[in-house]
């Protein structure tokens, strides 16, 4: 039997990696997985507070071992956190791991879509703009290295963002011997 590859989204907080990912893996009969989500049921406390007690460095230890084990798994969603691709290692596990997806967003999108979101410890300090600019800046240019595709999510309903996905999954692999493509 041949193994199905696991769709694994990264970009940028407020990209969509969420609301995308569960209507993605409802629309392709498979489990949806959420790095933050699935670390937060494992240690019952929110991101927020393991950043307080843990700091930055003990969450993103918490998210390696996650990634680590959700990509072991086959034929699911996964929808990891913004700063994932931070260490070399968490890259290296995601471009192994199936075919990589960067919902790729603006800042000004960005905003908007966290305006009101106080689950998000990264943006709780300073010029929230400023502070996604400087995120930007250092992760775009990861999530490209590390994607087997962009696609935009701005200016797009979710419904729309899957479809597209979808599409462009198919065209990568034969959905009759699951290889791919020419």
């Amino acid at each position: 039997m041949q193994e199905v590859p696991n769709l694994i989204l990264i970009g940028p907080m407020g990209a969509g990696k969420s609301t995308i990912g569960r209507l993605l893996a409802a629309e392709m009969s498979r489990n949806f997985h959420d790095s933050d989500h699935e670390i937060q049921a494992r240690c019952g406390a929110d991101i927020p507070w393991i950043f307080d007690v843990e700091g930055e460095q003990g969450f993103r230890d918490r998210e390696s071992s996650m990634i680590e084990e959700l990509v072991a798994r086959q034929g699911v969603v996964i929808a990891t956190g913004g700063g994932a691709v931070l260490r070399d290692e968490n890259r290296r596990l995601i471009r192994e791991g199936g075919t990589v997806i960067y919902l790729f967003t603006t800042v000004e999108q960005q905003l908007k879509r966290t305006a009101r979101d106080r689950n998000r410890p990264l943006l709780q300090r300073g010029d929230r703009e400023q502070l996604l600019r400087d995120m930007f800046a250092l992760r775009d240019p990861l999530y490209r290295a590390t994607a087997d595709m962009v696609v935009r999510t701005d200016r797009r309903g979710p419904r729309a963002v899957v479809n597209d996905i979808i599409r462009r999954v198919q065209r990568l692999v034969d959905p009759l011997t699951c290889k791919a493509g020419p």
